[in-house]
């Protein structure tokens, strides 16, 4: 069966009641049907459930989906992105171990990595995302234990090249840690380019509609076993009402991204030909400096068009006050078009300094690409690129 099918026909087991859909288990624990049981249970010599903070059908069938859909072997589910990003960190690594990541990443990644982490003699090296192999190789240190990076990235929109990366992970033996929520599992499966390990914010498109918060690290037996262990007992439990809100939204995952792709090459296309655009990233668009490297290891080219406009956050804030259908939000990846200044929101902690390396100017914008018509979506971003640039002509 294809992943479609298998995201809508993967479920728990039906109870006595014979329903249709999952049910919701709203319990904090769950009970023994005998002293022995009990005992076999904290053993692990036998499966089942035993309290929500460990385990829950509701999340199990979640974790279960997803892995399915990045063809790997288990997974362990958060209360958010960002505790699935540190759990598939702390849950691995040790003080004297040393993590080379890609420096183009979201702002809470960074500081993970910078200040929690150095705080456990944690050491790090970052490398651009368009660095070639031998630069890679190069940030390479004999107590390497891990590369975690995103692609693609949080707002620029740079690719790394995950064949590359499978190829430098055999040599030398670290962790290859993905953040793939920009591309999910229908654009993207970087298991199938040699990681270990993907994660996910499952916050964005894998719920699609601004509701709840969650997030996923799936992976091989041998590396979820200690990231589960680093959960289970400092408690970032997925919530069982979140866990079955999201496996529910899988189910139309392929379809949402289908149209989420769709309508941001429309609009991408749309405002690269804008006079008054100064820059349009897209992974699939032709001008994008990394295009072949996106058609390569993506099927499409995802959700999120990153637009640059003159004028700093003068022009950003016309440009806003301009539009009419998009949501002003730090948040992306819901069926609602969202525009993001990340010079002041996502990334407004990074030093100048960083901020340049990246790309994040004063007049970035990135744009998460809801599920509207594609027409009024092209209609309403051309008039207020064209209508902020006249009002900031005539104000100077």
């Amino acid at each position: 069966m294809k992943k479609q099918t298998k995201a809508i026909r993967t479920q728990t087991g039906k109870t006595q009641y014979r329903e249709h859909s999952t049910p919701l288990f709203l319990t904090s624990s769950f009970t023994f049907e005998s002293a022995e049981q009990g005992k076999a249970l904290f053993e692990e010599t036998e499966e089942g459930n035993i309290y929500s903070r460990f385990s829950n059908p509701n999340v199990t069938e979640f974790v279960d989906k997803v892995c399915m859909l990045e063809g790997a072997e288990e997974g362990i589910a958060t209360a958010t992105g960002m505790a699935a990003v540190f759990a598939s960190m702390a849950g691995l690594l040790q003080s004297g171990d040393h993590i080379v990541a890609c420096r183009a990443l979201f702002g809470s990644a960074h500081q993970i990595i910078t200040q929690i982490l150095a705080k456990w003699g944690i050491t790090h090296t970052y490398v651009d995302a368009t660095a070639t192999e031998a630069e890679w190789e190069a940030a390479m240190q004999p107590n390497t234990k891990m590369v975690y990076l995103e692609t693609p990235s949080n707002p620029g929109l740079e690719l790394v090249d995950l064949e590359m990366l499978g190829r430098l992970k055999q040599k030398y033996g670290f962790i290859l840690n993905v953040d793939n929520c920009f591309a999910t599992p229908i654009l993207q499966t970087p298991l199938d380019f040699g990681a270990d390990l993907s994660v996910h914010s499952a916050t964005k498109y894998m719920d699609g509609q601004g509701r709840v918060l969650g997030g996923i690290v799936v992976g091989p037996k041998e590396l979820i076993a200690p990231i589960r262990f680093f959960a289970r007992h400092t408690g970032p439990s997925l919530s069982p009402f979140n866990a079955w809100t999201l496996s529910k939204s899988l189910e139309t995952l392929e379809l949402r991204m289908e149209k989420h792709c769709s309508n941001a090459l429309r609009l991408a296309e749309a405002l690269q030909q804008h006079p008054d655009v100064q820059k349009v990233l897209y992974p699939f668009l032709p001008s994008h400096p990394q295009f072949e490297l996106a058609q390569k290891q993506m099927s499409a080219g995802g959700a999120i068009v990153t637009i640059e406009l003159e004028g700093g956050f003068e022009r950003v804030k016309a440009f806003y006050d301009a539009l009419t259908i998009p949501t002003l939000s730090s948040n992306l990846g819901d069926t609602r078009t969202i525009v993001t200044n990340p010079n002041t929101t996502t990334h407004a902690k990074l030093k100048p300094d960083e901020k340049a390396v990246l790309g994040i100017t004063p007049g970035l914008i990135r744009i998460s690409v809801g599920l509207e018509n594609v027409e009024d979506l092209i209609e309403d971003f051309t008039q207020a690129v064209t209508k902020s640039a006249e009002e900031l002509q005539a104000a100077s």
